[in-house]
């Protein structure tokens, strides 16, 4: 996340709201972010005011749609921990902006409803079910297959395989940009929508078949736990881009024919 903007600060009022409607306390961990003074020192503060989007081009989670006079408003901030802090910018794949926003409507919640509980509740975590962990991944040959993927994913996992040159990286990168912009928008789009995203994936998957890639993909459904809401699933869309001769690639007769599997 990125510093706050020279040209457009973090306002004061919008500082004191985050504050107290996040109960000085980290959304994720319910930590405390003010530390008492000691005999020799002050208070040390060691929370941060973090940015849901970022508002630099590489930065996480860049939303080139996203105003740019709203990087610093109240609805594109959370208050974290450093630690939790320095996890969703590493991990920003998995920590998407809609995701965030939920966490942070979740904490702040709590913290109107809960915090002078004496029985605080556990901290929100995202916990794998191995029943659930997918043993291969099925090659996708039409954009069809890829929407069905990518459809109300929470998070993404891409993969591939090292190119070997800037174009192979541009058309990766390219692939899986694309395709999860379109699953971010899923839960939004009109038929006519689908119909041309789902086009558009085809033209992709054809691009990267001549020149000698195979994508596969799969879903794994995790589960969102903790906080003061129910736990719910949380669906983690997969897509790896292997070389159709790589030895990973394996066969099985899927009835009519022989699908790869990664």
């Amino acid at each position: 996340m990125p510093g706050l903007s020279e040209t457009m600060p973090i306002s004061d009022k919008t500082r004191k709201i985050l504050w107290g409607r996040s109960g000085n306390r980290c959304a994720f961990c319910r930590r405390e972010l003010v530390i008492d003074s000691s005999a020799g020192d002050d208070e040390s503060v060691v929370g941060d005011e973090c940015h849901i989007l970022s508002s630099k081009t590489q930065g996480p989670r860049y939303d080139p749609a996203f105003p740019g006079d709203r990087f610093n408003e109240l609805d594109n901030l959370i208050l974290l921990c450093r630690v939790h802090h320095k996890m969703v910018d590493d991990q920003c794949d998995t920590y998407i902006a809609e995701l965030l926003q939920k966490i942070k409507s979740n904490h702040e919640k709590w913290v109107s409803s809960s915090l002078n509980d004496r029985k605080e509740p556990p901290p929100v975590r995202i916990r794998r079910i191995k029943e659930n962990i997918p043993s291969h991944l099925v090659r996708l040959t039409t954009g069809q297959d890829v929407i069905n993927i990518i459809d109300s994913a929470m998070a993404y996992s891409f993969v591939h395989d090292e190119p070997k040159s800037e174009s192979e990286a541009e058309m990766f990168g390219n692939f899986f940009q694309e395709a999860q912009d379109w699953g971010d928008l899923s839960h939004v789009l009109e038929p006519y929508d689908r119909v041309k995203a789902a086009y558009r994936m085809s033209e992709m998957l054809q691009e990267l078949s001549d020149a000698g890639f195979w994508v596969f993909g799969g879903r794994e459904i995790s589960r969102m736990e903790g906080g003061i809401g129910s736990p719910s699933e949380f669906p983690i869309a997969i897509l790896k881009v292997a070389n159709s001769i790589s030895p990973e690639i394996i066969q099985f007769n899927a009835g009519e024919g022989e699908v790869g599997k990664s």
